[in-house]
């Protein structure tokens, strides 16, 4: 029997990849029609955002949402991945960093900045996975993207012979590596340093007491329901009858106010009848629910969900 369509909340194992997550899903519901809004490297824990059947296509939109997370950087160290799983490839003692200095160079790491991606990512660099090319000895020159980083606090100190452990909580911009924010907070410092550890605690309103591992899941499957997804996430917008029938056969209301920003509008039954998002002065279709079918685009063809 498949699962209702809807949003899962797991708690990601370390050790798993998003993709493992999404199969491991795919067999507990019994569906093929599952994807992720976001991806999680392998060492890192916490949130991830599973759409199961037609929450699929709220993934594409909910993966641009902000993330927190909190982790552990290591001062003095700097390995090939920016992360604990890569190889070590430098010291330079951090015992003598000061914490004025620490916490200026975290100031500069804050706000909106330009951050080169890790080149171990999977970043698409002509056609193919940048990890790739790194591992083919080809690493790819990745172009710098702004990203905001609202929020790079720092929690304890932990000094260990050479090396300097930093707890952090980072708020920060969907698209953000905080293994990039390790690196660049040891470049900047003058010692180097990589992320030895890291859990997503928040993605967009999801939060990491929602979850549910994957074993508590292989128990209970009870996705979150679509229109309860949609309204958590995204602002509201209530439909008469008529206006409901006429967004279901791809008819444009007037805008919604919010520009481009996608909206969540619900009939007066309070399903979901489809995200709309404002262009030239029009709420057109970003994605249509349609009462006993499948969700599709106002153009006609299935919305983007996130990768796996």
């Amino acid at each position: 029997m498949t699962t209702e369509s809807g949003l899962l909340i797991v708690d990601k194992p370390p050790g798993w990849t998003s993709h493992d997550v999404v199969a491991r899903i795919r067999k507990l519901a019994g569906t093929k029609r599952v994807g992720h809004a976001g991806t999680l490297d392998p060492m890192a824990t916490g949130v991830l955002v599973i759409g199961v059947e037609k929450a699929t296509r709220l993934l594409g939109y909910l993966t641009l949402a902000e993330k927190e997370y909190t982790g552990t950087i290591r001062l003095g160290q700097t390995t090939d991945t920016d992360d604990a799983d890569g190889a070590l490839v430098s010291r330079v003692p951090a015992n003598n960093v000061m914490k004025t200095e620490l916490l200026r160079a975290v100031a500069g790491l804050t706000g909106e900045v330009e951050q080169v991606p890790p080149g171990v990512s999977a970043i698409k660099v002509g056609g193919s996975r940048a990890y790739r090319l790194t591992r083919d000895g080809r690493p790819p020159q990745l172009a710098a993207r702004r990203v905001t980083v609202r929020e790079f606090d720092v929690g304890d100190l932990r000094p260990a012979g050479e090396v300097l452990d930093v707890d952090v909580r980072v708020v920060c911009s969907s698209g953000t590596y905080i293994r990039a924010l390790a690196r660049d907070l040891g470049a900047e410092l003058g010692v180097g340093g990589h992320l030895t550890a890291l859990r997503r605690t928040r993605s967009g309103p999801y939060l990491i007491s929602q979850a549910a591992s994957l074993d508590e899941l292989a128990q209970r499957l009870e996705p979150v329901p679509l229109a309860q997804a949609a309204g958590a996430a995204f602002a509201r917008r209530e439909l008469t009858a008529e206006q409901a029938r006429a967004v279901g056969h791809g008819a444009r209301l007037p805008a919604t106010g919010t520009g481009a920003q996608p909206v969540a509008a619900f009939g007066p039954d309070g399903s979901l009848v489809a995200l709309l998002a404002d262009v030239d002065g029009q709420a057109r279709s970003l994605a249509v629910f349609e009462p006993g079918s499948g969700a599709v685009t106002a153009a006609g063809h299935d919305a983007p969900a996130a990768g796996s």
